[in-house]
């Protein structure tokens, strides 16, 4: 990495946005300026090991050599028609991904919510149009706990009153239920169900794992119902759990899956809705649209992020060092660990609270180079780029342990 440049430090940046910024997030206190592969470096040229990951966005690394490289060559030639016109980058891109998903079709979009707002109006859409749900009518039923976004509609249906308070009035047309429940589900579905929208894994809440069967249950009882079962693997998918997606570890393929995060490789935001034909096919021209969505640049690296996937070297590796990591963890239970849940490269881990809160442990291993996030209350979030090594990842496990120990 190059030195440090600029003249302000860490600490005049921080101070520099308290009054110019929308204080929607309290970010710990590190000013990141320059970083490569699983490393980051602040303003002052201290460097961390970055085991967040842009929260999945970063499943590659930081300036992974193939996606910059795709990234420069689209910028050399186009990054931005609209879709007033056809840009050829664009078919590749859902070609490919639907291969890989095992699905028809795409829609492409920007955001993470973006995908989730999608996948909400095609599957109402699909619900007045084929399901036959009387006009106005349809429901989505969700589960507790939930994290699909921050937009008015879909805090509507979040059980988190600090995303809610103050938001209203809210989207009808949704049912909340216990995650990991079968029978609160089925009981909760009926004949105006447009879809069941679940995360396979929920992020937010904590790295929260359903029980064995429970997605397979979810698939049996949406095809049973006659409703579309809706996966958000936003956070979950592209290679985070061992999988190119989560539900494949039940083999489970929904009717409809939302992506993002690390389908822009960390360089541009790209989300995509892909789902059936007679699902996606439900939408026509002027019903629903993006200015960037699909746009060249973003359809440039997310073929490049498809072409990583393919190979499942990354799968692979989320899976054999999850192992590395599940056994560092257990290790730790007990020892300032109360529990953990993991998953591939994914873990939430439940610090005791007599030792502090998951803030205040964040920024105990700032202080020591390793970079995560805390989440409700004790816990925090371990979600490290696909790229790190075993040396790396049992490195960071043993400053953990210190600053438990300590």
């Amino acid at each position: 990495m190059t030195a440090p440049v600029g003249t302000r430090s860490s600490a005049d940046l921080i101070s520099a946005e308290e009054p110019v910024l929308a204080h929607n997030y309290h970010p710990l206190p590190v000013v990141v300026a320059r970083a490569e592969g699983t490393w980051v470096e602040d303003v002052e040229g201290r460097r961390y090991l970055d085991m967040l990951a842009g929260y999945s966005a970063l499943n590659f690394g930081h300036r992974h050599p193939a996606l910059i490289e795709a990234a420069h060559r689209q910028l050399d030639r186009l990054t931005l028609t609209s879709r007033a016109f056809h840009n050829d980058r664009l078919a590749e891109f859902a070609e490919r991904l639907a291969e890989l998903t095992g699905l028809d079709m795409v829609l492409p979009m920007n955001t993470g919510a973006e995908a989730v707002e999608s996948g909400i109006k095609v599957a109402r859409k699909w619900a007045y149009d084929v399901k036959g749900v009387p006009a106005d009518r349809a429901t989505i039923v969700v589960a507790a706990e939930n994290f699909h976004g921050r937009t008015t509609t879909i805090v509507s249906f979040s059980t988190d009153e600090t995303a809610r308070a103050g938001f209203g009035p809210f989207t009808p047309g949704f049912r909340i239920v216990p995650y990991n429940d079968l029978a609160a589900l089925e009981a909760a579905v009926d004949e105006t169900t447009a879809a069941v929208l679940l995360e396979p894994i929920q992020g937010e809440a904590g790295v929260v794992i359903p029980d064995e069967g429970y997605l397979t249950g979810v698939r049996e009882l949406t095809r049973r119902k006659g409703c579309l079962f809706v996966a958000d693997e936003i956070q979950s998918g592209l290679g985070r759990t061992g999988r190119t997606l989560a539900v494949e570890h039940e083999g489970v393929v929904p009717d409809v899956l939302l992506l993002g995060k690390a389908l822009g490789g960390g360089i541009v935001p790209v989300s995509a809705v892909v789902a059936r034909r007679d699902v996606l096919g439900v939408l026509r021209p002027g019903e629903h649209g993006s200015t960037f969505g699909g746009n060249p640049l973003a359809a440039a690296v997310g073929t490049a992020v498809v072409e990583l996937l393919e190979t499942g070297e990354f799968q692979r590796r989320a899976a054999e060092l999850g192992t590395v990591l599940r056994d560092g963890l257990t290790g730790l239970v007990g020892r300032g660990v109360v529990g953990f849940r993991a998953r591939g490269l994914w873990a939430g881990v439940d610090i005791d609270p007599a030792i502090g809160t998951g803030r205040e442990i964040s920024k105990l291993l700032m202080h020591e180079g390793i970079l995560v996030k805390d989440t409700h209350g004790s816990t925090i979030r371990l979600a490290p780029p696909l790229t790190i090594t075993a040396e790396e990842l049992a490195s960071a496990l043993g400053v953990l342990e210190q600053v438990l120990r300590r």
